[in-house]
């Protein structure tokens, strides 16, 4: 175009109009242009030289630096936290498959389904006539066996431990009056009033008396060892064996009656009095469900971070509006060994379930806090950008109105924020929206957040930080 404007500035003066050129062309046969046209031509020269100018002038002068629109928030210390989330399936407490140990007919039921029951309340009786008259019979033997073992325990002994008692009485006695005379005598013999002979025959004496105690005494007590022990073993014998008949009865009349194991609810009832109860067979179920267990399956690497009262919540989803809202628990069971199959992590997490919204069998979502962090650098997870190679980085802005790439190490999701470990210090201010695949050192313009943005939420765990004015 320059060029052009040149070439035509060149030759502009040979179409001038000079009146001594327009008369030699007239003479050669061209006719003289009107003055009317001459001076449109003259008037569209002078545009276009200005126009080529103009050009000229602006080509010299720098093209003016684009400015984006961004939207930045600044870094802040809070308090963020690691959780753990799952699907999990919900179980009772406690549950009880009550199965009667007997075969017999139903005889009644007190209970229903959704009946609360006790534990040790009586459910339902099984036809039970036959097994009271045999527990009734067995109890006669057993208080007749009471009897005879009192009796056995109190009666005097026998006639022949009474003969032996006799005898040992007798003995004794022979034997205090021999040695009472062998004392006199030899007193005298030591005085000299009695010749030797007759102290030796004391002494005879009072040996053979001795001799007949000691053996009146031995059979004493080798009657009263036997015959005294063996009566009251076979006594006592005869109690054990009618008290276990009875007991045995017993427990057999007690198993026709259905009793609640634990606390709880009744979830299910098959049978109709008039039905056969087979032995083996669930009667009713009872379960527990003041306290519920949500049971989930989790990646090792997630399972490592939890421990025993990690505090949780269960959420169910799709629920109503009252039924939507979190409840409270704790973790009480972490698998040592993994799961076989799916080489995953078991985790209990157990809640109480005081208004019966939490159902055995539901599949709920809970969230179990790992960690807490407090005074961590905390910023939108929107922020955060993901280089070719994999390392992230955040757009800073600086004091001189560009966007500068700093990369970061992130730390901690929390929904939709991000601890930042390394890169950027409190007070930064990173461009939320705007930054993605926007360059270094472009320059930027700070516009306001959307007004539904404008309420920022504080991070977890902090409230937000009034104005210290």
């Amino acid at each position: 175009m320059i060029q052009a404007g040149n070439e035509l500035l060149r030759h502009a003066p040979s179409i001038s109009p000079n009146p001594r050129r327009i008369r030699s062309q007239s003479r050669t046969g061209v006719r003289l242009l009107p003055a009317r046209l001459r001076l449109i031509f003259i008037l569209s020269l002078a545009a276009v030289i200005t126009i080529i100018a103009s050009g000229l002038g602006c080509s010299s002068e720098k093209p003016a630096e684009p400015t984006v629109g961004v939207q930045v928030v600044p870094v802040k210390k809070a308090t963020i936290e690691q959780t753990v989330t799952s699907e999990a399936v919900l179980y009772p407490l406690a549950q009880s498959a009550i199965v009667p140990k007997i075969s017999a007919p139903i005889k009644a039921f007190y209970v229903n389904r959704a009946s609360k029951v006790h534990a040790g309340q009586l459910l339902a009786t099984l036809e039970n006539r036959d097994l009271a008259a045999a527990a009734q019979d067995n109890q006669g033997s057993y208080d007749q066996a009471q009897a005879a073992y009192a009796i056995a325990t109190a009666s005097t002994l026998p006639e022949e431990i009474q003969k032996a008692q006799g005898d040992t009485q007798a003995a004794k006695v022979a034997l205090e009056a021999e040695q009472k005379l062998y004392d006199s005598r030899q007193d005298l013999y030591q005085q000299g009033a009695l010749p030797r002979k007759d102290l030796d025959q004391a002494a005879v004496a009072l040996t053979q008396a001795r001799n007949q105690y000691e053996l009146a005494q031995s059979h004493l007590d080798a009657l009263m060892a036997v015959s005294k022990q063996q009566e009251l073993k076979s006594a006592a014998g005869q109690l054990q064996s009618a008290k276990g008949k009875y007991l045995g009865a017993a427990a057999q009349l007690s198993y026709s009656e259905i009793r609640s194991p634990i606390n709880g609810v009744v979830t299910d009832r098959s049978l109709y009095p008039g039905e056969m109860a087979s032995a083996g067979t669930p009667l009713l179920t009872v379960m527990d469900t003041s306290s519920v267990i949500a049971r989930a399956h989790i990646p090792q690497d997630q399972a490592a971070l939890l421990k025993l009262g990690d505090k949780s919540t269960i959420t169910v989803p799709g629920a109503g509006s009252d039924e939507a809202e979190p409840i409270e628990g704790k973790v009480t069971v972490v698998s040592p060994a993994l799961d076989p199959n799916s080489t995953t992590v078991e985790v209990w997490v157990q809640a109480k379930n005081p208004k019966g919204r939490l159902r055995p069998g539901t599949s709920v979502q809970i969230s179990m806090l790992a960690r807490s962090v407090p005074n961590s650098l905390v910023i939108p997870a929107a922020a955060v950008l993901t280089a070719p190679d994999g390392s992230n980085y955040v757009m800073v802005t600086g004091s001189d109105n560009k966007a500068h790439q700093k990369p970061v190490k992130t730390g901690i999701r929390q929904g939709d924020e991000v601890q930042i470990l390394e890169g950027i210090a409190e007070g930064d201010r990173v461009i939320t929206s705007g930054a993605y695949g926007l360059p270094d050192n472009t320059k930027i313009r700070i516009e306001a957040a959307p007004e539904s943005d404008k309420t920022e939420r504080p991070p977890a765990g902090k409230e937000p930080e009034k104005d210290a004015n």
